[in-house]
């Protein structure tokens, strides 16, 4: 039994077959861009067949409304009479899977066309993710962070509010591994990321920064001096013991914290205020955390 590939057409000319050895179309048909984008909001196919009547038209298709969302969401395939190799690079560039030439897609062509471009899909999400996500956690990487940063001071500079940055070094991570091996310490890692997100709102976000240290974007603040308050709690959950190989395993940490806008309206200005916040903290008990109006002032020691 072949496997069935849920399809959105857009164009008049609609394919007529459902079934090929490369899988079974289901098809649904709109006959405009219009109709699609209108589609694409109430679900996401796997695949996006989109048939122009001449190169003019496939042209604009970069320029469709709902194009970013269509090549993020689905593998998008184009039909067009004779597309030239100039076309066909230009929407390759801008996300397209495969570009056919509408003289030449009988239904055996689009089946197999539809399903390798499904599985090129497929391939670049899992390098996406790869690229993106620390592999030993799962959380996103410094890469990501410096992405969301971006999107997140776009978007206070639109609607100001205070957001906060923590960067949390961890020391007692090469003391596991030295004593109970390399899975014993990835597993502290992860426990700690687990414990980190435990304390933090849905809407807040934890990124792996160095095998050393986490990231926290705190996204919205009701006041400034709520992140600090955020650190310090973060500082003494991360300090309570951990099990880890039947053995307890117990960390230090140092926290830095940066305030949008008041520490820096870029991501990379505030990320070097954390760094520096957190550098100036380590070595100072089992807890240190950098108040970003006392730089290296105060230091929060947790007695055993």
């Amino acid at each position: 039994m072949t496997a069935s590939i849920s399809v959105l057409h857009v164009g008049a000319d609609a394919p007529q077959a459902s079934d090929s050895r490369f899988g079974r179309c289901v098809w649904r048909l709109c006959p405009t861009l219009e109709a699609a984008q209108a589609a694409l909001a109430e679900s996401t196919p796997e695949a996006i067949l989109i048939s122009c009547v001449d190169e003019e038209q496939a042209k604009t298709l970069p320029y469709w409304a709902a194009w970013t969302q269509a090549v993020l969401a689905a593998a998008v395939v184009v039909r067009t009479p004779r597309p030239s190799r100039e076309l066909m690079l230009n929407l390759l560039r801008a996300g397209v899977q495969d570009v056919l030439p509408s003289e030449r897609s009988d239904d055996e062509s689009i089946g197999r066309s539809l399903c390798l471009a499904i599985e090129r899909k497929r391939q670049e999400h899992e390098l996406r993710r790869a690229w993106s996500i620390d592999l030993a956690t799962g959380l996103p990487n410094r890469v990501q962070l410096m992405e969301l940063l971006h999107q997140l001071c776009a978007l206070r500079e639109r609607e100001p509010a205070p957001m906060a940055l923590l960067v949390i070094r961890v020391e007692g991570l090469a003391t596991t591994e030295a004593r109970l091996g390399v899975a014993a310490a990835q597993a502290l890692r992860r426990k700690l990321a687990v414990r980190l997100r435990s304390g933090l709102r849905a809407s807040d976000v934890v990124s792996a920064l160095a095998p050393d240290a986490f990231a926290v974007v705190l996204t919205r603040l009701e006041a400034p001096q709520d992140g600090d308050r955020v650190a310090l709690k973060l500082s003494q959950m991360l300090c309570e013991p951990f099990m880890v190989s039947a053995q307890t395993a117990v960390v230090t940490v140092s926290t830095g914290l940066a305030v949008y806008p008041s520490d820096g309206r870029q991501p990379e200005e505030m990320l070097k205020t954390a760094l520096s916040a957190a550098a100036a903290r380590r070595g100072l008990g089992r807890q240190g955390f950098a108040d970003r109006h006392e730089r290296g002032v105060a230091a929060v020691a947790n007695d055993d």
